[in-house]
């Protein structure tokens, strides 16, 4: 079987793993995840949004995060931009790259970004043109492509769909979510199968969240298929809050060391990930939610 001899990890810790803290995590404090995730190897990090601090209060100091990280060579920070005010304001904050999110799931789409699949996808398009113009890469993420917390199973023709409109639209990449983490192997290898008949597998990532311990079953089902990049979180970190029960990405130190085991490069240090993992949950002041840092470490939560 011909896995892929190098992954690309994509780190989502400091936007998607902090968003839903309910205590304000410090400025410093992430921008020092930033750096340490940077000088552990990944070669992308999801540094913030630009969404409304109403909404999303951690992130409000999105600008001043981007103003004072230090950008390594090589190395991508993109940031969450749900509409073209968001895209305008990370543009003026320096981003290189920017991200949208869209739903496999009618319902899921309405209580997330109180709009239908459709309508999302209408205001990604000025988005897209923006970031063309500005030289901007946009990545695209479908959320519930594996199940949703409204609607149970979603079709895979459904997920094809979303992803194959956000790549006609110029997303240089689609990340696919299992937002509540009740994907299995077999239904992650059929759902790939039907969207890649649409996107090229190698434009394809996998965003697996671990609710029922198959988060890296999942992401060898998809080194199978094909796919080479993967989206996962420091220390575990982060859930969705509009899941009831589902917990967070599953954790990157855990995906690194099952892809060292399979002898496939990330060009990322396991050890600095480990004590990366440990600083961010005694900042915290959570449980470590890694097993391979509870296990090397001893992390106690």
């Amino acid at each position: 079987m011909n896995l892929p001899q190098r992954v690309r990890i994509v780190d989502v810790g400091p936007r998607d793993g902090l968003q839903n803290e309910k205590k304000l995590v410090s400025t410093d404090t992430k921008v020092e995840l930033i750096a340490r995730l940077g000088a552990a190897g990944l070669k992308a990090i999801e540094a913030t949004s630009f969404v409304s601090p109403r909404w999303v209060p951690q992130m409000g100091d999105n600008s001043e995060v981007m103003a004072r990280i230090v950008r390594l060579p090589g190395v991508d920070y993109p940031v969450l931009t749900p509409n073209l005010k968001g895209f305008e304001a990370a543009l003026a904050a320096g981003a290189k790259e920017v991200a949208v999110f869209g739903a496999a799931s009618e319902s899921f789409s309405q209580k997330n970004i109180n709009c239908s699949i459709a309508e999302s996808l209408d205001r990604f398009v000025p988005v897209v043109e923006a970031a063309k113009a500005a030289g901007i890469r946009v990545r695209g993420y479908v959320s519930c492509v594996l199940g949703c917390p409204y609607e149970g199973e979603i079709a895979p023709e459904a997920v094809a769909s979303v992803a194959a409109t956000l790549y006609a639209m110029g997303c240089y990449e689609v990340s696919l979510g299992d937002t509540i983490g009740v994907g299995t192997p077999g239904k992650t290898r059929r759902m790939l199968d039907v969207v890649a008949r649409q996107v090229p597998m190698d434009k394809l990532a996998g965003h697996y969240h671990d609710t029922y311990g198959q988060a890296l079953a999942n992401i060898y089902a998809s080194l199978q298929a094909g796919v080479a990049t993967f989206d996962s979180s420091i220390a575990g970190l982060g859930g969705c809050p509009y899941a009831a029960g589902a917990s967070g990405n599953v954790a990157t130190e855990d995906v690194v060391f099952m892809l060292n085991g399979l002898g496939i490069d990330t060009g990322i240090d396991l050890d600095a990930l480990v004590d990366t993992a440990l600083w961010i949950s005694e900042q915290l002041g959570r449980p470590c939610g890694s097993k391979v840092s509870l296990a090397r470490r001893g992390c106690k939560g």
